[in-house]
């Protein structure tokens, strides 16, 4: 495994408090302005091994990322006269920077990883190349193997402008000892869930570590339980739908676990304070990342003694938040052909099974039944709860705008649960907010 997935903090997500705002949304529609037209390129899914290119690559400072950049001299054994220069940025730089670089007259990237919220505005503005024609002609590829809800991220109008990359949906990760020194078993339901972290809580540890910080976290966070009451973000039309009655029932149990069951003065939690105070043994459980769970369960990491006493189960009713980033290539590229070798390369199911073993999370179904995964991997426990976790989970935006609406909604979303505004004035206001956004 990466030396860096062994600590909690390196394995997070650093998520922006504040990016996108008006001058990112002005841009849809305007691609290219300013920069040079599109490189000609075959369009062809199967590069030929002897091609000469430098791929200037732009990734997230992320332990996933490591894992691709160990995995380069592997590469040009296949392809040796492609040289992959691989830059890397904290999430809150990415966007204004490969924004920048679309734009510009002389690009800066040739291949880029998409976070999924900016999807349709960046393939909207014509900044990404459409890849059904390079996908569907890939020898060997089989892209029907990616788990559906990654490919739907990447699909706009029909399209597919990128790839999965990694995954980072959410399921409950408990202390196995913990709930069964409680008498309790994983919770099924929304009610059971409130009920099993209160039965957890207590003078000793919390129930459960919440994430209630204004903004992305607690939305993240909150959009669990709303599936888990039955209620939804968009309805079959795509119409926002937060201001409803399973929304009120979910944000209603959401304040009640933490008022009831979470650390005190964790309001302004956020994914790192959560996972540090499961693995001091300060909770007793949290809603996170699936593939925390390898984190927290290493020996070498910093649950100590307590690493091997957790267990990942999918959410109540079995739906969960989703979120991912994307290979795509952008329609400046100057090396589409050497950038798609890269892409096909890295996502194909042989490689996949190394990246996965390596630490990276999941986007094949394929690999989580490869028997050198389950033999090398974190178990089949492990890949099982993963499996279903991928099988059935929606992101939190889908349109354009995506990063304002998750911060506008989880703005309105903390004022409930600081207090500030009841439950029915929060979620008037966050419908409000996406209708806008519309």
């Amino acid at each position: 495994m990466n030396k860096n997935a062994k600590s909690p903090l390196g394995r997070l997500r650093f998520v922006a408090t504040g990016l996108l705002a008006a001058s990112a949304l002005t841009l849809v529609g305007c691609a290219g302005q300013g920069g040079p037209a599109p490189v000609e390129a075959t369009g062809e899914g199967d590069i030929p091994t002897d091609t000469e290119a430098t791929v200037r690559v732009l990734l997230e400072t992320v332990p996933d990322s490591d894992i691709v950049i160990d995995m380069v001299d592997e590469f040009n054994e296949t392809y040796p006269n492609i040289t992959v220069d691989i830059e890397q940025l904290p999430f809150d730089q990415m966007r204004d920077r490969l924004i920048a670089s679309f734009q510009a007259p002389d690009p800066n990237y040739d291949l880029i990883v998409v976070d999924n919220p900016w999807m349709v505005d960046f393939a909207e503005a014509g900044f990404l190349q459409p890849l059904d024609a390079r996908i569907d002609s890939t020898s060997d590829y089989d892209p029907d193997d990616f788990f559906d809800p990654l490919v739907d991220i990447t699909t706009v109008d029909e399209a597919r402008y990128a790839v999965p990359f990694y995954n980072y949906a959410l399921g409950f990760i408990y202390r196995t000892d913990l709930m069964e020194e409680a008498g309790a078993e994983p919770p099924e339901t929304l009610d059971e869930l409130v009920s099993t972290v209160q039965q957890l809580n207590t003078p000793e540890h919390a129930g459960i570590a919440m994430q209630p910080q204004r903004g992305y976290k607690v939305f993240e966070e909150w959009a669990n339980w709303l599936f888990a009451a039955g209620g939804s973000i968009y309805d079959d039309e795509g119409n926002v739908t937060l201001d409803t009655p399973e929304a009120a029932h979910a944000l209603e149990a959401y304040i009640e676990a933490y008022e009831t069951a979470a650390p005190a003065n964790s309001l302004n939690w956020a994914v790192d304070d959560a996972v540090r105070s499961v693995s001091s043994g300060g909770s007793a459980s949290l809603i996170t990342y699936n593939w925390n769970l390898p984190v927290l369960n290493d020996p070498e990491g910093a649950a100590g003694d307590l690493a091997g006493e957790f267990a990942l189960a999918p959410m109540p009713g079995g739906k969960q938040a989703l979120g991912a980033w994307s290979w795509a290539l952008p329609s400046n590229s100057a090396e589409p052909d050497a950038a798609w070798a890269f892409i096909s390369w890295v996502t194909s199911p042989e490689t996949d099974v190394e990246r996965v073993i390596a630490g990276g999370a999941a986007i094949r179904e394929s690999t989580l039944e490869e028997q050198r995964v389950l033999d090398e991997g974190y178990g089949a426990g492990y890949y099982d709860a993963v499996k279903t976790i991928l099988s059935d989970a929606s992101p939190l935006s889908e349109g354009p705008s995506g990063e304002e609406f998750i911060q506008d909604v989880g703005t309105e979303l903390n004022k409930a649960v600081a207090g500030t505004a009841s439950v029915e004035e929060a979620l008037a206001a966050a419908q409000a907010a996406g209708e806008r956004l519309e």
